[in-house]
């Protein structure tokens, strides 16, 4: 199971994350593509910093929300959020090429994200987005019960998908995220590691009423906001690699 975290969301001389402590554990680098964090340079830093890692890269897109690190729902018409992703991916996918790498896949941020989970629409906007595009990207999507039918959807588009689960949230019965609201939506280390190791060894979940979810996932979203989640990515990266 590969790991991928978002990263290069720092603005200006606001810092967000730890990015170069996270780098050399992870497989796939989420960047963002400056409508919720990332100026020029710190998207440029990011790339370089995935190319000296060998970390594959993707963009990381989301509602031109800067002022509220694109976490707030927006109603864009699907031609604005296809001409949205378009303007983001576009950007990184230029930066990386100057850099020598290519860019590998898109996985929406935030509250497109999560819109994209929801909402048919939404999701149908972003896959129509990446289908025409100059060159084909894969989508991030979350994995869930519905995995085939976002698998029919993407064959729809010709698109193919990545699907992601994640190490320190806890799972609602319907295999969504438990909302942050909510007592347990985020799990302590431990219960954290436990996750992990059972994705890993059964592609199970237990979720919030102790039953057994299965995941179909291909990548494991591990997050570097600060020096305690670092610690969590290595020990993640040790128990994957089995060391």
């Amino acid at each position: 199971m590969l790991l991928n975290c978002d990263l290069g969301e720092s603005y200006g001389s606001w810092t967000m994350g730890m990015d170069a402590a996270v780098m050399p554990h992870i497989d796939q680098a989420n960047i963002a593509c400056g409508f919720h964090g990332g100026d020029p340079l710190t998207i440029r830093n990011t790339l370089a910093l995935a190319a000296q890692h060998g970390v594959t890269v993707g963009a990381h897109p989301a509602y031109p929300d800067l002022v509220g690190f694109g976490r707030r729902s927006m109603h864009l018409s699907a031609d604005e959020i296809i001409a949205s992703v378009h303007y983001q991916v576009a950007a990184l996918d230029g930066m990386a090429c100057s850099q020598g790498l290519q860019l590998a896949y898109v996985k929406p941020h935030g509250a497109l994200y999560n819109d994209m989970m929801a909402n048919a629409t939404v999701r149908d906007a972003i896959m129509r987005a990446l289908a025409s595009f100059h060159r084909p990207l894969a989508l991030m999507l979350q994995a869930t019960s519905a995995a085939n039918d976002h698998r029919q959807e993407a064959s729809n588009h010709g698109l193919a998908l990545l699907f992601e689960a994640f190490a320190d949230r806890c799972y609602d019965d319907d295999g969504r995220l438990l909302a942050r609201s909510k007592p347990g939506a985020v799990h302590d280390r431990d219960k954290m590691l436990a996750q992990v190791e059972q994705l890993q060894r059964d592609g199970t979940v237990t979720n919030v009423s102790g039953n057994t979810l299965a995941l179909q996932a291909d990548t494991l979203c591990v997050h570097g906001d600060n020096l305690q989640g670092v610690q969590a990515i290595e020990a993640i990266r040790a128990l994957i690699d089995g060391k």
